[in-house]
Formats: structure tokens, C-alpha cells, sequence
């Protein structure tokens, strides 16, 4: 959980737990500050988006507590869901409808709508105004989406995978979206997404779950600026502190090492490679290899 940031918190998660048969979302917790991007990471099954529908009450939590500017959605829900924008993967508009409908219906639903900002949005996605949804490719439904989740005065975006499985020219025009809407630094965004080399793009904060339990919640420039890949035999491996090491992978013939520290590791060990860490590292070798810790 990050700490020291008092009142600069839109959302906080706090020991989130829910069990289905096979599978538990275990003590679940972190935050998301005002004025930053928050990545959540994981393969597939690790929890994202039960994390995110119980989140948002689409669920019901079996313990913990969630809060939004230090208010729980389930006291004050008509207002809160006012100030939460939501995306998720599938669009959950009828494909009958066309936009110009759905804009009707979201005018009916928030009290905070603004059509002309909604139109706005509409053009710069360059969506058409009076064709069916069900004619839309995947990544004009999420477009369709964000305009929406952006129409009603937001002040935090929650999305689940909403740059998955959309080709790289829209993907980009999203994640400038999620910059523009946090340099308001009221505003904030919580993702899950595959997509880790987006992540590296965007994200201020990556909390990473994995098998229902939350790895870690660090900054971006932590792991970027702090953590590596140590590359050695099987042999020199064994000689390196287990303290140093956080998870590691065999590679063929060689170890993959994630270091939480890799100038120390450097000093200590001149003659082992250290290369930087990218999140798509951490996550395979995290979720693929095993734990020192």
C-alpha cells in the first residue's frame, strides 16, 4: 500500500477478500492516488477482475473494506458512481442501439452528463453518430465505452482489459486519453491489463497479483530504476544471498534472477550480468519461475 499521502487518496483497498469454490481473492489491498495511473497486473485467473468487480459492489466482498475518497460505495452509491468512470472489456450497450441512443440513455442515467463533451468525444474517435453498435469493431465498442466513462464528470476511471485485443493504433489513442484525464491531478485511473509494455507507457504504480494475492504495489520508477534481472549459470547462482533475490526462472542452461536492488548486486558481483527490469520480466518470471520469498 503506498503510504504518507493522507488525503491524496481517491481510492483505497484495504485487506479485500472474497473465496469461490477453487479459488480465493486474498487480503487484497492498495491505493490509488490522486493525479496517478495505477497498472493491476496478473495472469489470467489471478484475480483482476474479481478485484475490480468487488470493487465496485458488482460483487459481493466477503471481507475488507473499499473506499472512494473515504466513502464506501454501498453508503452513497448514487453519488459516487456519478464520480466513477467504468469500462470494462465488453461493451454492455445493445447492439441495436446507436450512439446518439446511448447518449440519451446516459443523459437519464448521471446527473453530472454532458452532451456536448460526450459529442466531443465522439468526433475525436471518430465514431458515427446513428449506426448500430453491433456494426462496430471491438475497438470502436471501447471507444464508444471511454467516451461514455468520460461524459459524466469523472473523477477516476476504473477499466478491466479495455486495451485488450485492440489493434496498436487504438491502443495508443486510449493511453493518451488516460494521460490527458490524470494531468487534472484530481483525477486518477485504476487499469488491469495484459498489455504490460502499455503499462510501461502510463503507469505510475504497479500492483501485481498473482493466485489471488497481491505480489506487490510499487512504483513504476522502482521497478525500472531499482530492480534488474540478474543472468547467471546454475552454478554462481547458488553463491548469491537468497536476501537478493525475489523470484527467479531457469532458462536452458542459465537463471533469470529478479534483484530488488541490482546496483548492490552490481558492486557485490561484478562478474554477473544485471540487465534492467521491464514488467513484462517481473510478470514472466514471477508467474513461470519460483520464490525466494
Amino acid at each position: 500500500m503506498i503510504e504518507n499521502l493522507e488525503d491524496g487518496i481517491c481510492l483505497h483497498v484495504d485487506n479485500l477478500s472474497k473465496r469461490y469454490k477453487g479459488f480465493e481473492l486474498d487480503n487484497i489491498s492498495f491505493d490509488v492516488p490522486k493525479g496517478m495511473i495505477m497498472g493491476l497486473i496478473g495472469e489470467n485467473g489471478a484475480g483482476k477482475t474479481t478485484t475490480i468487480h468487488a470493487i465496485l459492489d458488482l460483487i459481493q466482498k466477503d471481507s475488507g473494506n473499499v473506499t472512494f475518497w473515504g466513502n464506501k460505495l454501498s453508503e452513497n452509491t448514487r453519488d459516487l458512481k456519478e464520480d466513477i468512470g467504468v469500462v470494462f472489456d465488453e461493451i454492455c450497450f445493445y447492439g441495436t442501439l446507436t450512439p446518439e441512443k446511448v447518449g440519451k440513455i446516459s443523459e437519464a442515467a448521471y446527473k453530472q452528463w454532458d452532451e456536448n463533451v460526450y459529442r466531443a468525444h465522439l468526433n475525436k474517435f471518430k465514431l458515427p453518430l446513428n449506426k448500430p453498435i453491433k456494426t462496430f469493431s471491438k475497438g470502436m465498442k471501447m471507444m464508444l465505452s471511454l467516451a461514455v466513462a468520460l461524459s459524466h464528470n469523472p473523477k477516476i476511471l476504473i477499466l478491466d482489459e479495455a486495451t485488450s485485443g485492440l489493434d496498436p493504433s487504438i491502443r495508443e489513442d486510449m493511453l493518451d486519453v488516460f494521460l490527458t484525464f490524470v494531468q487534472d491531478e484530481n483525477h486518477a485511473v485504476l487499469i488491469s491489463s495484459h498489455m504490460t509494455t502499455d503499462l510501461e507507457k502510463i503507469a505510475d504504480y504497479i500492483t501485481f497479483i498473482h493466485e489471488g494475492k497481491v505480489l506487490f504495489c510499487k512504483s513504476k520508477d522502482t521497478l525500472r530504476y531499482e530492480y534488474g534481472i540478474m543472468r547467471c549459470s546454475e552454478e554462481r547462482f547458488e553463491t548469491v544471498k537468497s536476501g537478493e533475490i525475489l523470484a527467479y526462472r531457469k532458462n536452458g542452461y542459465q537463471i533469470d534472477a529478479i534483484v530488488k536492488d541490482k546496483a548492490k548486486i552490481k558492486r557485490t558481483f561484478p562478474d554477473i550480468i544485471v540487465d534492467d527490469a521491464t514488467i513484462e520480466d517481473i510478470f514472466l518470471i514471477y508467474v513461470k519461475g519460483e520464490y525466494k520469498i
